[in-house]
C-alpha cells in the first residue's frame, strides 16, 4: 500500500468516530505485517487507553515476531486492565510462546478483568495443567468474581490427570462458609464421573441455603436422566 494511504489509516484509527476507527482496523488486519504494525505501535504510545486497547487489538491480527514482542512490552508496561485484557486475547492466538507470559501476568496483575480473561482463554483447551494452577490461584483471590471462575475452571479438569486435586478443592468448597462457594462447587459436580461426587451433591442437598439445594437437586436430577444416580 502507498504511503497516502498508509497514512490515512492511521489517521482513520484515531478518528472520533468509531464505525471508522473499526473500519481502518479491519482494513489494517489485510495488510502485510511489516506495513501494519509500525502504525499499530505509534497507537501504542497514545495517552488514550481506547486507542491502545484498538491497537493490541489490531496486533492480534498480524502473527509476527514485531507484533508478539510489542504486546509483551504493553503487558509489561501498561497499567489499564482493559488494555492488559485486551492484549491477553490477542497473545493467546501465538499459541505456545504465549503460555508463560499469560501466566506472568495472571501472577503479576490481581485486577479480576485480567485475571478472569486469563482463566477463560483456558477453559477450552487441553492444557489442563495451566488451568489447574490458574484456578488454583484463582480460589485464594479475594475478588469474589475471580474465585468463581477459578472454581468453573476445576469443572474442565474432571477428563484430565488433575481429576483427584479438583476433587479435593471442590470438596473443600462445598463446605465453605459462603453460599455462594457451596453453590458454585455444586454446580461444578455435574461433569464428575466418580463415586466422591455423589456424595458431596448428597450433603449439599441438606445445605441451609436454597440456592445450593436448588443446584444440588438439578446436579442429581441431570445424573438420574444419564442413568448415574445411585
Amino acid at each position: 500500500m502507498n504511503s497516502d494511504n498508509l497514512s490515512r489509516l492511521e489517521t482513520n484509527l484515531r478518528a472520533d468516530a468509531l464505525h471508522i476507527r473499526k473500519a481502518a482496523l479491519d482494513e489494517l488486519a489485510l495488510l502485510p505485517a511489516d506495513e501494519a504494525v509500525p502504525i499499530l505501535q505509534r497507537l501504542m504510545d497514545t495517552p488514550d487507553f481506547g486507542l491502545r486497547r484498538l491497537a493490541v487489538m489490531g496486533l492480534g491480527n498480524h502473527r509476527s515476531a514485531a507484533a508478539f514482542q510489542s504486546l509483551k512490552s504493553i503487558l509489561e508496561q501498561d497499567k489499564d486492565a482493559s488494555v492488559l485484557s485486551e492484549a491477553a486475547n490477542s497473545l493467546f492466538d501465538f499459541g505456545e510462546a504465549a503460555i508463560p507470559v499469560l501466566q506472568s501476568l495472571f501472577d503479576r496483575v490481581d485486577h479480576w478483568l485480567v485475571r478472569q480473561t486469563i482463566i477463560s482463554l483456558f477453559i477450552d483447551t487441553e492444557r489442563y495443567e495451566v488451568l489447574f494452577s490458574l484456578a488454583e490461584k484463582a480460589l485464594e483471590d479475594e475478588t469474589q468474581t475471580v474465585k468463581e471462575v477459578g472454581i468453573l475452571a476445576l469443572s474442565h479438569v474432571w477428563k484430565s490427570p488433575f481429576k483427584v486435586q479438583a476433587l479435593v478443592l471442590i470438596a473443600q468448597l462445598s463446605r465453605d462458609s459462603f453460599w455462594r462457594n457451596r453453590w458454585r462447587a455444586a454446580i461444578a459436580l455435574q461433569e464428575c464421573h466418580d463415586p466422591q461426587a455423589q456424595m458431596l451433591i448428597a450433603a449439599l442437598q441438606q445445605d441451609e441455603h436454597f440456592r445450593v439445594v436448588a443446584a444440588a437437586l438439578e446436579v442429581a436430577s441431570y445424573w438420574q436422566e444419564e442413568g448415574r444416580w445411585t
